[in-house]
């Protein structure tokens, strides 16, 4: 694998970090699981979009650069090194879009996809029930046909940022007398619609990360469909790859926070090196993140060459989740105590705290590992049942 650059692509490296050098905000934002924090980074993806930074993949006519997975890869590298904002958008930038990009007809692309890269819309998932959580073929919630509209009713849960968000996107069971993974249509739902009721559900951290979404008598318009009715499954999955592969999880997030590690092991040397499996911890850390970096220019390379992102997207979602977990377990073996202080945390320590608790979840978003590992053993694998 050849990792020389082009003169191109040193060229877009180096606008990049001028940009962000020059625009970086000059303190940090508040959390976007606050109502303050969360418009504070929808401004700052505005000042993202402005610059034609937002989504450098995305095609120019659609709000973005008509950069190649090449070129968003080196964008990641200089976004997280800069130690830019985290991206707030992410559902809908980085799930919905490229279902869209796939499945949408020209005027759905034309009508979402430039106010979704300017975060003038933000988007929340709607997936998840009570009862169908891994297993999201149980979905319950309706989507009955009443001429040109749909009449939802139904509860979605674990909604992230629906609290905030302007519109979701999720599967409703269109056909009533389907079951398991027929009959279920996906559709895009406006938040302030009449019927829709949300309610936040506090995360570890004690903020309204989740929402939990109630659906009476909802009226949604056929328009809203993505894709055909009653093959929502279908357009689910290819949004489920897109989740579990290299778009919501770039290598680059991945090795900013490895790097960190590596400082903060280095800032308590005296300290984490009465415990000697905590400099091998660190050494492990900054590997796997390196490697899972090469893996990603690989997956890159083959893309580029026709091939297509199949199930292997759960290998992905296993390795970066475990290793976003293990990391932050580090950090906090090399903070000790003072790490695990949630009140009044300042700085480090609570850059790691946040960093711990989010981490918690990685390996249940996205569909759990323990499916991720069916699935690779049945599809790629070809073991039974």
């Amino acid at each position: 694998m050849d990792l020389a650059y082009t003169p191109k692509q040193k060229a877009f490296r180096a606008e990049v970090r001028a940009w962000l050098a020059d625009n970086l905000p000059r303190e940090p934002l508040a959390s976007y699981d606050t109502r303050e924090g969360f418009e504070q980074h929808r401004e700052w993806e505005s000042r993202l979009f402005d610059a034609r930074l937002s989504m450098v993949m995305w095609p120019a006519e659609l709000g973005g650069r008509g950069c190649d997975l090449t070129e968003w890869l080196i964008f990641e590298e200089e976004y997280y090194g800069a130690g830019a904002p985290m991206r707030v958008n992410q559902n809908g930038q980085l799930l919905l879009g490229p279902t869209l990009m796939e499945f949408g007809t020209e005027e759905q692309k034309q009508r979402f996809l430039p106010r979704m890269a300017a975060s003038a819309d933000m988007w929340a998932q709607g997936w998840s029930e009570p009862n169908a959580g891994s297993d999201m073929a149980a979905i319950t919630s309706k989507a009955i046909r009443d001429g040109d509209h749909y009449v939802l009713n139904g509860q979605k849960t674990w909604s992230t940022r629906a609290i905030f968000a302007d519109w979701l996107f999720g599967l409703f069971r269109s056909d009533p007398a389907s079951s398991r993974h027929h009959g279920l249509s996906f559709l895009l739902v406006p938040l302030d619609t009449p019927g829709v009721t949300i309610r936040p559900i506090k995360a570890l951290n004690g903020k309204d990360a989740f929402a939990e979404v109630f659906f009476d008598d909802v009226r949604v318009p056929v328009e809203n469909r993505i894709g055909a009715e009653g093959q929502g499954w279908h357009v689910a999955m290819a949004t489920a790859g897109f989740e579990r592969g290299l778009l919501l999880r770039s290598p680059a997030r991945f090795q900013a926070t490895a790097r960190k590690l590596v400082e903060l092991y280095r800032a308590n040397q005296a300290s984490a090196d009465r415990d000697p499996s905590i400099r091998e911890a660190v050494s492990q850390a900054w590997m796997d993140a390196e490697a899972y970096a090469l893996s990603a220019y690989h997956t890159v390379g083959r893309l580029a060459r026709g091939a297509r992102i199949g199930a292997e997207s759960s290998t992905n979602k296993i390795f970066w989740s475990e290793l976003d977990l293990r990391m932050h377990e580090t950090a906090m073996r090399i903070l000790g105590a003072r790490g695990e202080l949630l009140e009044n945390a300042e700085g480090e320590a609570n850059y790691w705290l946040e960093g711990f608790l989010f981490a918690q979840a990685g390996p249940i978003y996205a569909g759990t590992n323990e499916i991720q590992r069916n699935i690779i053993a049945e599809r790629m694998l070809g073991l039974p049942k």
